[in-house]
């Protein structure tokens, strides 16, 4: 999800869909979305309603700006006849992708209008003396109407970028030659994503199979998609935590290729040679400045060697340095749980935030890190209780999810999952110990989802914890099959495969979690949420599960579970919901009076309703620095410690 923080990391930086060893062909579009329809939970074959849906997604996943293409030309693209859609499915049969090449053929066309315009204006603005004024970045929710305010918004767009990165930069000398440098490197930045739809020949073929695949893919739900092997690596990495390189983070800019971050631990930092801001000028004694970008993050990658040498400079020094460095494992460990405490009375609460549900090798887990973070808390001081802040948690691994949950019940069904013949499983906690049963709030957002809103529902379903922040998370109930993680798989994709439910038998699709207490977050005015994305799958329900069925046990093994799991199934408490009334009016109460908090709901009442896509951090809010929610969060937790004491 785009509004979350993000880091690329050099090995993934490669751009979208870079044409890389593995070609498609089109007859291997329909054999893996044959695949894919096998598993699907509601559709099993194409049909005229997901054909339609392919053939808008391909035009707009292409032009989702709306900075290529007329109102006219989608309209006529989009004027699909009966005839027309039985023909399509005919040819996607027969392996013929006749309809997305006449798509591609438009497409062209309107991209070589654009480079056009972009050059003349360009060239305009790079001469121009005029003093250009900032303009405020727009999101186009249609199609221009004529060419004339096609080419208007090109050059907003064009004067907002100069602006941009006159700020960014800190340009003092802004001379031509500067304004040509930003164009040439944006110019790099346009034609990376235009050259895929420009092919010819073979990687014609490629990429016209790639798009299609994407948009048939899409088309099934919100979440069912298709990736490259540069994408699929850069997915496994975010959930695994972990890749092979020298730990660099790079920046394209207009001075050259830049060392953006550096990751903690890694060959780079360990080097002591290397700091953010150094520019790459050669990379194995092979100067730089003729590459593109994409040749410059294949050479960082290697070809299979462990080595690497890069040629350095510092900034405002002319010298440059050479820095060896070895490939390896690397774990990302500011990605992980991080924990903090917060000193009470005569122990303390703990904090533990967690970014994502991940799984990697070497033992390295959500889980495993939050036990230990457990244990590190319990050893420094009592421990009163916890905050798990999962406000900029968009999920993971299922089994992390199921594992997390585990630590704060004794055992009992944790999700109940559901697939496309009806087939009903659960996934349960057999561990049997509690890890940690005081007082606990899980803070959440409109952010929070999928994992993490499996962990908040099912705490929440056996009143374990409250939850604490927007009105309700995202709202994301359907569970994933994917082959991103399997080195072996020759297609990368992820496909909806069933829906999930808390232990009460609801379902989080669409609705999410609805928060005990509303604190709101820094993403509540804005669209974000599962009932925003287009084909989203309808919410739903099904039998509760305190009392476990053991439906799904195989009848040899049941009589263990009678006898073992059965008779201590964690019982749902009460204790919390009891006291919510009394919580509520405190936290409304503190926050109605809070001048800070007042000023952020201010804030947030004038950007309300705006896209997903346009949020960003405010730098140095008008209410202050203070995280406002884990504030109130650990003011909730003291309420909840007095009635603890005296329930």
């Amino acid at each position: 999800m785009g509004y979350l923080k993000k880091i690329t990391f050099l090995f993934c930086l490669i751009s979208v869909g870079l044409y890389g060893n593995h070609e498609l062909k089109k007859a291997d579009v329909k054999s893996t979305f044959e695949e894919m329809l096998a598993l699907h939970v509601e559709h099993q074959k194409i049909d005229p309603l997901l054909y339609v849906r392919a053939i808008k997604i391909f035009i707009e996943q292409f032009d989702l700006s709306k900075m290529y293409l007329l109102d006219r030309e989608v309209e006529d693209l989009l004027a699909i006849s009966e005839k027309k859609i039985e023909n399509g499915i005919k040819q996607y049969h027969a392996d013929d992708l006749s309809e997305f090449d006449r798509i591609n053929s438009l497409i062209q066309k309107a991209i070589v209008r654009v480079q056009n315009w972009r050059q003349e204006i360009e060239r305009e603005l790079a001469l121009s003396a005029i003093d250009l004024q900032p303009t405020r970045g727009e999101t186009y929710l249609a199609y221009a109407k004529d060419e004339v305010l096609l080419k208007k918004r090109m050059h907003k767009t064009l004067v907002r970028i100069l602006m941009e990165e006159k700020r960014i930069n800190q340009i003092a000398e802004w001379s031509p030659k500067i304004r040509e440098k930003i164009f040439t490197l944006w110019e790099g930045r346009f034609q990376r994503k235009e050259k895929n739809y420009l092919a010819a020949g073979a990687e014609k073929e490629h990429f016209l199979a790639l798009h299609s695949l994407r948009a048939l893919a899409k088309s099934l739900d919100a979440h069912t998609a298709y990736f490259s092997p540069e994408e699929a690596r850069e997915m496994r990495t975010a959930l695994e935590k972990q890749f092979e390189g020298v730990g660099v983070v790079l920046r394209e800019g207009i001075h050259g290729v830049m060392i953006e971050d550096l990751v903690t631990g890694g060959p780079a930092e360990r080097s002591g040679k290397i700091q953010v801001g150094d520019r790459i000028v050669q990379i194995d004694r092979e100067a730089i400045a003729n590459k593109t970008y994409e040749e410059i993050l294949k050479a960082m990658q290697g070809k299979g060697n462990k080595e690497l040498r890069l040629g350095l400079q510092r900034e405002n020094k002319s010298k440059v340095h050479e820095v060896f460095l070895i490939r390896e494992k690397i774990t990302m460990s500011d990605e992980r749980l991080q924990y903090t405490s917060h000193p009470l009375a005569d122990g303390h609460v703990g904090v533990l935030t967690l970014p994502s549900f991940y799984e990697g090798g070497h033992g390295s887990s959500a889980e495993s890190d939050m036990r230990d973070a457990i244990k590190k808390l319990k050893k420094e001081a009592p421990l009163k209780g916890l905050i798990l802040d999962m406000r900029e948690n968009a999920g993971g691994f299922l089994t992390q999810a199921v594992k997390i949950s585990g630590l704060f019940i004794t055992k009992g069904v944790i999700i109940i999952s559901k697939y496309s013949r009806g087939e009903i499983k659960y996934l349960r906690n057999l561990d049997g110990r509690l890890f940690f049963d005081g007082p606990l709030i899980i803070l959440t957002s409109r952010a929070s989802a999928s994992a993490a809103e499996i962990v908040a529902g099912a705490l929440q379903d056996y009143g374990v914890a409250l939850i604490v922040g927007d009105k309700e998370t995202y709202g994301k109930g359907t569970i994933q099959y994917q082959t991103i993680t399997d080195k072996e798989a020759k297609n990368f994709y992820k496909v909806t495969v069933g829906r999930y439910y808390t232990v009460s038998g609801r379902s989080t699709q669409i609705v999410g979690v609805k928060a005990d207490i509303v604190v709101p977050t820094i993403f509540a005015s804005y669209k974000i949420g599962e009932r925003f994305l287009e084909y989203p799958l309808p919410n739903d329900q099904v039998a509760s599960a305190y009392i476990d069925p053991l439906s799904d046990i195989d009848y040899r093994n049941r009589n263990w579970f009678q006898k073992n799991y059965l008779p201590n199934l964690h019982r749902p408490g009460d204790l919390w919901q009891k006291a919510l009334p009394a919580l509520k009016e405190n936290s409304q109460w503190r926050l109605a009076n809070d001048k800070n908090f007042l000023q952020f709901l201010e804030t947030q009442d004038k950007i309300k309703g705006r896209s997903a896509r346009t949020f960003q951090r405010i730098a140095s809010p008008p209410w202050g620095e203070e995280d406002l929610q884990m504030t109130e969060a650990l003011n909730i937790m003291k309420d909840m410690l007095t009635i603890h004491k005296n329930p």
